[in-house]
């Protein structure tokens, strides 16, 4: 969900950086269950990457655990047990702790995190939104991507390295009637992402990035049939995965568009 767009920054990372998604990496994304965290775990999967991913709907993670298996399959992988789907909560702070454990344990330090989990308030007046909606939109929004950040960075510090990704929106940069808890969620990804760039060691990134508008259910949820008419999240995927994957520590604190 992102409304307004702004000036892509893509092609030029792609042309500076032309070889630089050829390594296998070890990509963590949250909400990845459904939307584009689903699309672009795909996407990455059938690139050869390794894909660790939460989601608090267990049932969708099943099914996208059958995806990965079956694209495994098909390209005669020797590994069955190569991405890793874990059942998490963002919004937790402890169910985050018990993720990181988790995937220490299992996978190592990811390469790259994606933090993609989102949620949107309906339509309506910021004084007609119920409190548990408001507060909803920024614990997933906001909160959730913290914990994420609070948990994870000191792993990547052992390594000095790491790329983090936090999914911002176009309406993290120009604010909108009646989806006003969102927007500020993403106006704080925005000031969070800068803030925690300035923190980080030298040889790691963390970038806001506002995916375009996409035509998902949460488009759908404001725009309602319109969304139809914007791009299909199959047709984002291919162009998401090679930005994210061509960033760099020369990156660090960028606002980018895909």
């Amino acid at each position: 969900m992102t409304g307004v767009t702004t000036t892509s920054l893509s092609g030029m990372n792609l042309v500076c950086r032309g070889g630089a998604a050829a390594t296998s990496r070890t990509v963590f994304i949250t909400g990845v269950s459904k939307g584009l965290g689903r699309v672009l775990a795909l996407e990455l999967a059938k690139r050869g990457h390794t894909v660790i991913g939460c989601s608090r709907t267990q049932d969708k993670l099943n099914a996208l655990r059958s995806e990965l298996s079956a694209a495994l399959a098909a390209s005669n992988s020797s590994s069955s047990e190569k991405h890793l789907l874990l059942d998490a909560d963002v919004r937790s702070d402890s169910s985050v702790e018990q993720l990181a454990r988790t995937v220490m344990e299992k996978k190592g330090v990811p390469d790259i995190i994606v933090n993609n989990a989102g949620t949107i308030n309906r339509n309506n007046k910021l004084w007609e939104v119920p409190v548990e909606e408001f507060d909803n939109v920024i614990d997933t929004n906001l909160k959730g991507t913290t914990n994420v950040l609070r948990h994870f960075i000191p792993l990547m510090i052992t390594r000095k390295q790491g790329i983090i990704v936090n999914f911002s929106s176009g309406w993290g940069r120009a604010g909108a009637a009646l989806v006003a808890p969102y927007c500020a969620s993403k106006w704080a990804i925005e000031g969070l992402t800068r803030s925690v760039a300035k923190e980080l060691p030298e040889g790691m990134a963390v970038v806001a990035l506002n995916p375009g508008v996409i035509n998902t259910e949460m488009l759908a949820s404001c725009f309602g049939n319109s969304a139809a008419l914007y791009q299909a999240p199959e047709a984002w995927a291919p162009k998401a995965a090679n930005m994210i994957l061509n960033l760099t520590a020369a990156d660090n604190g960028a606002s980018l568009t895909v």
